[in-house]
């Protein structure tokens, strides 16, 4: 009797998976990272413009309020109250769609940059430490060219105390506002879709953009306004976090304003610990507008970055990772 050789089938369908055809309509929504970079930026962009307009409605009392309160937006005295008020409550809502964001991305909300677990720590005094040096060192160049000088103490006693820590405050929210703004979810989402730089470039952008419509802004400001941005970015890169950028624009600015009592932005200073003047040049001072239009200010961030690529050398910025979808078999 002869073996009986049987003959081992397998299903079609097992074997060959037909290829999938994702329909155009898809393509232009869905991406190897899910839900397209743009139309991410399109739903965040309109979730905080949305809660923005109704949260300014209600503090100004409707439209008449609002346009009241922008017509007196000039004679207005930027104290630390008014400015922390402001930038509290726009950080409030950046948080607050960043978690929506975050939950319809399935990500963590330490992912956008603003680690809880890193909050005011190394990289944060690092970076703080390095602002108020970047101004100093700035300001001191600039008294060596004789357009700088401190005229003497404008505050005594406890108003110094009360000074250093209500603009500290003030800064520190004015820091967390600003970076989150324009390198936490915008920075992430558009590296997503156009890489680290690329997408630096744009935030950086507009970032300057913020600041044309700034009293007296001048090219030389905008200029070192994008140069801010990218350096900024450049920390983002280097630390993995927004706490060192943090550090940094609270540290200059609070150098700028509480410390030495220049203008920063066109903004008077207003309860400054020391009174300073200005002379000569524009190029050399920035005038009105402060630090920011003088041409010292480009060198000074470009020195602040190679001092800093010494010492972080490795990119520690997380971008997302393609992921993977499994094809179903039937």
């Amino acid at each position: 009797m002869s073996p009986i050789s049987e003959e081992i089938t397998t299903p079609r369908s097992a074997i060959e998976v037909p290829p999938v055809e994702s329909s155009s309509a898809r393509r232009i929504f869905i991406g190897p990272n899910g839900l397209r970079a743009g139309w991410r930026l399109l739903i965040f962009a309109a979730l905080f413009g949305g809660l923005f307009a109704g949260a300014t409605l209600i503090r100004f009392g409707g439209l008449q309020g609002v346009r009241d309160a922008k017509r007196n937006l000039g004679q207005t005295i930027h104290t630390p109250f008014f400015m922390s008020k402001s930038e509290a409550i726009a950080f409030l809502l950046l948080c607050v769609v960043t978690l929506i964001m975050g939950k319809i991305e399935s990500r963590k909300f330490s992912e956008y940059g603003l680690s809880l677990r890193q909050a005011l720590r190394k990289d944060f005094w690092v970076g703080s430490l390095i602002g108020f040096l970047a101004i100093s060192g700035t300001l001191f160049t600039m008294f060596l060219f004789h357009g700088f000088r401190v005229t003497g103490l404008a505050l005594h006693g406890a108003a110094i105390l009360s000074s250093v820590v209500e603009w500290g405050i003030t800064f520190l929210i004015v820091g967390l506002c600003e970076e989150f703004m324009d390198r936490g979810y915008l920075q992430y989402t558009l590296a997503s879709g156009i890489g680290f730089w690329p997408a630096a470039f744009v935030t950086s952008g507009l970032f300057a953009a913020g600041h044309i419509f700034n009293a007296n802004e001048t090219r030389v400001g905008i200029v070192a306004v994008v140069l801010f941005g990218l350096l900024l970015c450049f920390f983002l890169r280097r630390t993995g976090n927004l706490w060192c950028a943090v550090g940094f624009h609270m540290g200059y600015d609070w150098g700028q304003t509480s410390f030495y009592g220049v203008p920063n932005s066109g903004i008077v200073p207003y309860h400054n610990l020391f009174n300073s003047t200005f002379s000569g040049p524009q190029w050399l001072t920035g005038g009105i507008v402060g630090p920011e239009a003088s041409v010292l200010t480009p060198i000074a961030l470009l020195l602040v970055a190679l001092i800093f690529n010494r010492y972080y050398r490795e990119n520690r910025y997380q971008t997302i990772k393609s992921r993977s979808r499994p094809v179903a078999v039937s």
